[in-house]
């Protein structure tokens, strides 16, 4: 059994424009559907976060819209309620990586307000992608790839095919036109290769030890590709 480390935002808002906070926190599908893939296949599980506080979960996440009828949500929230956890992280900045033989980042809109300008996040997420361990990202969570940078400035993750929650989705989202930045458009000022597929639909991209996800529905299939990786 190997350990796989859930990085999770500690952010239960995200700020948009205007200064106003916008109900937020990880998006509970791309939590639940990875965890349920890892422990399957044998895994051990260990969440961190900024600070060690408890990860708050979106609750626009839990509701029927968001995840194609009611049946499904209650099936999310009893994947939510099995993901004992989530209620006892660890510290972001006391993670030694040595410990762990994945590292896997959900999304939410969380990650947009602390992961993205976490140093302690950018510094595992160089170390990882450096190790050459699987690395998993998916929707909003790759915010968190802004904060990876190297001595000289550079964005450790330029170059890489990356995919992650576009423009057109926070656009459909009702939230594009409220919000400070959009990051699509931040992961391509910082080198990213963006790779873009329909809104909603799974798109997941693997390139080298990086698997990055667009959206929900790619958090899934992710995993599949993060646990082919690990062998």
């Amino acid at each position: 059994m190997s350990k796989i480390l859930f990085v999770m935002t500690g952010a239960d808002f995200w700020t948009l424009a205007d200064g106003t906070q916008h109900p937020t926190g990880f998006w509970a599908e791309e939590a639940v559907a990875p965890y349920e893939a890892f422990k399957e296949a044998g895994h051990e599980i260990v969440v961190a976060t900024p600070g060690g506080v408890v990860p708050p979960v979106d609750q626009g996440s839990l509701a029927a819209a968001a995840n194609g009828g009611q049946e499904n949500a209650d099936r999310i929230a009893a994947g939510l309620d099995s993901f004992t956890e989530l209620r006892s992280p660890v510290k972001l900045e006391d993670v030694d990586l040595g410990d762990y033989a994945a590292v896997f980042y959900p999304g939410g809109h969380g990650p947009m307000e602390d992961l993205a300008v976490n140093t302690d996040s950018g510094d595992l997420l160089t170390a990882t992608l450096d190790s050459g361990k699987p690395l998993g990202v998916v929707c909003h969570a790759p915010a968190a790839l802004l904060a990876a940078e190297r001595s000289d400035g550079t964005n450790v993750f330029a170059g890489y095919r990356v995919s992650a929650f576009t423009n057109e989705e926070e656009t459909q989202a009702g939230l594009a036109d409220k919000a400070k930045w959009l990051l699509q458009d931040r992961l391509v000022e910082a080198g990213v290769d963006f790779q873009e597929g329909e809104p909603w639909a799974p798109k997941v991209v693997v390139d080298r030890n990086l698997v990055t996800g667009q959206n929900p529905a790619s958090s899934a299939p992710l995993a599949r590709e993060l646990l082919g990786l690990l062998g």
